[in-house]
């Protein structure tokens, strides 16, 4: 088993901190030097979900056995993972979000429940089933003691103690009557929680907002679009691609008022790098479907943004897909790493779009180092134009047959690939600093795609389109692939056809060791240099949870929540039939039936005692 001290030695490559009185120190450290905890929803803030636990390896990996379970109690799309502090297991459910404690030291017995209380109204404007992909944790300073954050459905913030449960602050983030949801696990940076908002589908207009950990009160907001003082963009001193932004920007490629209904929402996940002091996500998608109804760029939509967590203030952007027209959000994972490029070393971000292409940026600088096709069945640009010198930089190259808006209104554009659930959706990927490798579950589904007309209603859907999705056509008959992919150079190492989307969050491990889970309900184990499955076990319901590990006694477990739903699982889920439904996923998942059913439960496994004492 790799000491701690190791762990701390290769995570931090790329979270060390020039420490200062205001960062969360203690945070930080946990992350970095304890790798039998699991402090944060992807691991460390560079967005790893990677562990320096070696007890379960490549070659002993075929003999993992369940060592317990849990039922959750709850049904829907379990997505999300466990975190583990000390002797403590935490995790949240889908609606109504209940938050589980539970002692690892004392038989698995429950040391406190919260149960929300939460209006079932907001189900109905969910978008994509009822998930909730976590609960963020910040340990006990002189402010406020050891806490648990909750992001409920109905976009209620609230503070648990992490000894009892009580209630510490709860804070209201949205308005679920005009389609404002929350979907995303929290991130704790410094002295603030990070959350952002869902609701794209219903005109909602995306912000981040920290909040202060102690008070709950509001320390900055940043919108997706609107003036300056709405997007903390400075006109001169935030860039885009190397240039200054201009004034207003967030209102200027917008027609009219329309930004104010314009989307863009920022339900995904979160990383920071301490040294740089930024902050990194992405923004989703604009709102209507109907490209039409809302000319020009629709900044800043579908952005990666780089934020000061101090004040919000944003220091670097990137638009990936100006003017979406399908439905490629932009909140994916942002992985940091360091990376060499030409005997170089950069510190980049890596960002494996729901657009198809994969993006490596410098993170200082936002300076666009790679983007490529992640599947090469991606037919909706040809390429990523790579020039700075021409006007059409960082512009994907849009093929006139497959652009919605050049198809028209009420015309079916088909064969468009990726479909709108994108490459991969927000189920986040693994990196190894070992291999170097990004390890990303993803979909291979395309899409026929109908915009029309629609009127905005507050709190009514906003869409305007719909679609149709299957596999992609002329490939290996199956709806994913898990591939290791090169962020430098931009190639898929290996990939490992599935019958279904990959829909669960990875995890690598110094083990040598991949992890993931599939929507027929199966956690698979598999080599990480070479993709050959070495382990899969069928759990009770689909995976679309994220898989971690932990330390306990001396022994390592992995940790695995199952529960079918999600998207691509969303008619299974809810009961939905019509192949239109759930926003065109219904008739593409249809056989999911034939494979699982509804359920929810937490699975951890270990090596039987005699292979673990021995390594």
């Amino acid at each position: 088993m790799k000491s701690g001290l190791l762990g701390a030695v290769s995570i931090a490559a790329v979270t060390a901190v020039a420490w200062s009185a205001s960062a969360n120190e203690q945070l930080q450290t946990m992350a970095e030097e304890q790798p039998g905890e699991w402090v944060m929803p992807t691991g460390n803030y560079a967005n790893w979900r990677y562990s320096e636990l070696d007890q379960i390896d490549k070659d002993n990996v075929d003999q993992l056995q369940v060592a317990w379970s849990m039922s959750t109690g709850v049904l829907r799309g379990h997505e999300g993972n466990p975190l583990v502090i000390g002797d403590t297991m935490y995790f949240s459910t889908p609606f109504p979000n209940n938050v589980f404690a539970v002692d690892l030291a004392n038989d698995g017995i429950i040391k406190w429940k919260y149960e929300p209380q939460q209006d079932p109204q907001v189900i109905g404007v969910m978008c994509c089933d009822t998930v909730n992909r976590g609960v963020a944790y910040a340990p006990e300073t002189d402010a406020y003691p050891a806490t648990i954050i909750l992001n409920q459905a109905d976009t209620t913030v609230v503070a648990l103690s992490a000894d009892t449960g009580q209630v510490l602050w709860e804070v209201q983030n949205g308005d679920p009557g005009k389609g404002e949801t929350a979907t995303m696990a929290p991130q704790v940076v410094k002295d603030k929680v990070l959350v952002g908002n869902s609701g794209g589908e219903y005109g909602v207009l995306g912000h981040m907002t920290a909040y202060d950990i102690a008070t709950g009160e509001v320390a900055w907001r940043a919108f997706s679009a609107g003036p300056d003082d709405m997007t903390l963009l400075d006109p001169e001193n935030t860039t885009h691609l190397g240039e200054p932004v201009g004034v207003d920007s967030g209102t200027a490629t917008w027609e009219g008022d329309q930004w104010q209904i314009g989307g863009g929402t920022t339900w995904g996940w979160i990383s920071y790098d301490p040294e740089l002091d930024l902050v990194y996500y992405g923004t989703g998608n604009p709102s209507t479907w109907n490209p039409a109804q809302r000319p020009g760029d629709n900044r800043w939509s579908m952005t990666i943004m780089a934020r000061d967590p101090d004040d919000g203030m944003a220091k670097w952007l990137y638009q990936m897909t100006p003017h979406d027209e399908w439905d490629y959000d932009g909140v994916n994972e942002m992985i940091l790493a360091d990376l060499d490029f030409e005997g170089e070393e950069r510190k980049v971000v890596v960002h494996p779009d729901r657009n198809g292409f994969a993006y490596t940026l410098d993170r200082e600088t936002g300076e666009l180092l790679v983007a490529e096709k992640y599947d090469p069945f991606v037919n909706w640009a040809t390429h990523v134009e790579m020039d700075p010198e021409s006007d059409q930089y960082g512009r994907p190259q849009v093929v006139a047959e497959y652009s919605t808006e050049q198809g028209g209104e009420d015309t079916n554009t088909a064969g468009i690939c990726p479909a709108a659930l994108g490459t991969k959706d927000q189920q986040p990927s693994a990196y190894s600093p070992e291999t170097k490798l990004f390890y990303i579950p993803t979909n291979h589904v395309c899409m026929d795609y109908e915009p029309f007309r629609v009127s905005y209603t507050a709190g009514q859907p906003y869409v305007g389109a719909t679609l149709s999705m299957y596999p992609t056509p002329e490939s290996h008959g199956g709806m994913g692939n898990f591939i290791a992919w090169d962020a430098v150079n931009g190639e898929i190492v290996w990939s490992i056809p599935e019958q279904f989307s990959v829909w669960s969050g990875a995890l690598a491990t110094a083990g040598d060791v991949v992890f993931y889970g599939t929507l027929e309900g199966y956690l698979k184990a598999v080599d990480m240099e070479t993709g050959e499955e070495l382990y899969r076990f069928k759990t009770g319901s689909g995976v679309i949870g994220n898989v971690m590990t932990y330390e306990h006694e001396g022994e390592q477990y992995i940790a695995v929540l199952s529960g079918v739903g999600g998207w691509a699982g969303i008619g299974l889920a809810a009961g939905l039939t019509d192949p239109a439904a759930g926003l065109g996923a219904v008739g593409g998942y249809a056989s999911l039936s034939d494979y699982t059913n509804l359920g929810g439960q937490l699975t951890v496994f270990k090596l039987p005692e005699e292979v673990a004492s021995s390594e």
